[in-house]
């Protein structure tokens, strides 16, 4: 056997890792899923090829260092090309291959016992490699405060999003990347090209805006639950969700915390899955579903309106506050708020609204705002038919009525 080829296999079989990176994910050794993986062994594998000036010397930088398992290695008597397994990855190296030497992540959820410890690597061939943990995690932006008017005569055209859904961004700054108050709308309706899926956020929901919605929810029963306009309900920290069929022209408003966040598709799991305990919490939150045929109108926190409670508050520990709010009156009280995140969005009805160094903002039906804390504003001109959605975080903030 060649001295070059001996001195490479003697370096891949010296990596104690590298024997057992194909079982990790479940890979024979030719690079395909075996029988006890969920996905089946298949005649077809792919490979990224990466560039090396000099094999031998990255040989053991994919082996021991990245714990990859060698597959192949050829010519025998200089060897210049080698493909490498592990971690749900295959690698092909080729000497003097025209590409570039390519970024790696490295996904794992105990980062301090992979490759010593270190987040940032670089390959002898130049190839990049980030170590980054597996599970996502909510990171919360801090909450740029300000005043945003949102009119729906003003808007730019609706963008197209997941699924074919058409999105309208309620909050351009979106507050620093602190949330994202999206105007959804399916034009025509029917089938919804959905997978199970969740996601990794703080706080989200989903409220029926105009038509109806079927969803599947993780535990919660064998039919779909259908959202009629007015119901909503909030998605969880990673309660497995699938949306299913929309009526025509169908429009839902959806909050989500923060801005950015990831949304994962589960292929392993089938909905519907029965149902489960009702009060099981996710990351702390229960399932909240409220239904308009059943609420409860009661005083609002500004005199003058009603509201009807969500039960978002009870259901996420004051986490955010979910109210549907009616006018009485034409006018309220000029007050001011100490919520970190206070978002309303006009249902129906008109209203002009009054902040303080501000210019009066008339609203209507479609449009939104946001009203940071400690600022003066106050509701005049409201029409009878005024209905408005308001999204606190947190859920039990404080209201204080300013005397005239």
């Amino acid at each position: 056997m060649p001295v070059l080829l001996m001195q490479a296999l003697k370096q891949a079989i010296d990596t104690p890792n590298s024997m057992n990176a194909s079982k990790v994910i479940g890979m024979n050794p030719a690079g395909r899923t075996d029988r006890n993986n969920t996905m089946p062994a298949s005649d077809i594998i792919a490979e990224f090829v990466l560039p090396t000036q000099e094999l031998r010397d990255d040989l053991p930088f994919f082996t021991k260092t990245l714990g990859m398992r060698l597959e192949n290695i050829f010519p025998a008597d200089d060897p210049s090309v080698a493909s490498f397994s592990g971690h749900g990855l295959r690698v092909r190296l080729e000497k003097g291959a025209d590409v570039p030497a390519g970024k790696l992540r490295i996904l794992t959820d105990r980062p301090e016992t992979f490759a010593g410890g270190a987040r940032h690597l670089t390959a002898p061939n130049g190839t990049r490699v980030e170590i980054v943990p597996l599970t996502p995690s909510v990171v919360q932006p801090a909450t740029q405060h300000e005043f945003v008017v949102r009119r729906l005569r003003d808007e730019a055209p609706w963008i197209i999003g997941r699924a074919g859904m058409h999105y309208r961004d309620l909050i351009e700054s979106r507050l620093g990347g602190s949330i994202i108050a999206s105007h959804i709308r399916i034009p025509d309706g029917g089938p919804v090209p959905d997978m199970v899926h969740y996601h990794t956020v703080g706080f989200q929901l989903i409220f029926c805006y105009k038509g109806w919605v079927d969803v599947y929810y993780e535990d919660q029963g064998d039919d779909p639950i259908r959202l009629h306009a007015g119901d909503c309900v909030t998605q969880p920290p990673g309660i497995r969700h699938r949306v299913l069929h929309a009526s025509p022209d169908i429009e839902v408003i959806e909050i989500g915390v923060p801005a950015e966040h990831i949304t994962t598709i589960d292929h392993e799991f089938t909905l519907p899955n029965g149902r489960g305990d009702p009060s099981r919490e996710w990351d702390g939150q229960t399932f909240v579903h409220h239904v308009k045929e059943t609420a409860n109108w009661t005083p609002f926190r500004l005199p003058g309106f009603t509201s009807c409670d969500t039960g978002v508050a009870s259901g996420t520990k004051g986490v955010a506050g979910i109210q549907v709010v009616r006018a009485e009156a034409d006018t309220c009280p000029a007050n001011r708020h100490d919520a970190d995140i206070h978002f309303t969005f006009v249902m129906e009805g008109s209203m002009t609204l009054t902040a303080e160094g501000q210019e009066p903002r008339q609203l209507e039906a479609g449009d939104a705002f946001v009203i940071p804390p400690n600022m003066v504003t106050q509701y005049v001109a409201c029409s009878q038919d005024l209905e408005l959605l308001e999204v606190a975080l947190r859920g039990d903030f404080k209201t204080e009525i300013l005397a005239d």
